[in-house]
């Protein structure tokens, strides 16, 4: 299993009336939590659509557990329970600072070839990177 966790300060515009964050905005938080993943493990999704390969979602979960509140920093955990094939999995979950679990989500993404369109496996060094964490 992989995890890793980045924080994210919600700001005024992320925020309605209430000072709640927005619910849409949640999606992006979780993206945020992909891109520093992969920057952990010196990955870039930008170096993965130079080499031809993006990553669309196909499927996002999301609940609301606690609203996350303007000017709070919020830690993004990002899970990933199992090696990634043409497809890779990954869990959230939100904590405030009080270390309270605000939200949980999931997507699923999948592995294109820039060139035909079409499912590929995922990159070699994607997975050399990841496999120490599975064994």
């Amino acid at each position: 299993m992989f995890e890793y966790t980045t924080k994210i300060r919600v700001r005024y515009g992320e925020t309605d009336q209430m000072g709640y964050m927005y619910y849409g905005n949640y999606a992006e938080f979780y993206e945020v939590g992909r891109v520093e993943m992969l920057r952990s493990l010196g990955l870039t999704y930008k170096g993965m659509e130079e080499s031809g390969i993006m990553m669309p979602v196909l499927e996002l979960n999301c609940k609301y557990l606690k609203p996350a509140l303007y000017d709070e920093e919020i830690s993004i955990k990002v899970i990933m329970d199992k090696l990634p094939g043409i497809r890779v999995h990954f869990r959230y979950e939100l904590s405030n600072p009080k270390g309270e679990l605000i939200n949980i989500g999931e997507t699923l993404l999948v592995f294109i070839n820039m060139k035909s369109n079409r499912p590929c496996l995922a990159p070699q060094d994607f997975m050399d990177k990841l496999k120490p964490f599975f064994e």
